[in-house]
């Protein structure tokens, strides 16, 4: 079971990943504005606000891939802040940020809770 939560880990720290790309580096492209539903307008007004959130999803990435080495514990907390974060994204700008964000997550800390 620990390669099963290590390859969902890892899935969703690419998920961060690329995030992070989105928000750093693509928010005022067309790739940005299409994933994020946003006028060209509200992206350079918000690029920084958005680099920002981005720079978090790597944190975010990151800890879940020293996780993949550290052991359950790391594991188990930053699987648990992607989960909160995609919660609270669910509540506050659309349900489909649980099922991209959080599920993933739920799915990989709940395996790693059974096992």
């Amino acid at each position: 079971m620990n390669i099963v939560v290590n390859v969902i880990t890892g899935i969703v720290a690419l998920l961060h990943a690329y995030f992070l790309i989105l928000e750093m580096f693509l928010w005022e492209k067309p790739a940005g504005r299409k994933s994020f539903r946003t006028t060209a307008e509200f992206a350079a007004q918000s690029k920084t606000l958005a680099a920002n959130q981005g720079l978090y999803n790597g944190f975010l990435s990151a800890g879940l891939v020293w996780g993949i080495f550290a052991g359950d514990a790391v594991k188990i907390f930053f699987l648990s802040c992607v989960i909160i974060a995609g919660i609270f994204g669910a509540f506050t700008v659309g349900k489909k940020i649980f099922y991209i964000q959080a599920l993933p997550a739920l799915i990989g800390l709940v395996i790693l809770l059974v096992a």
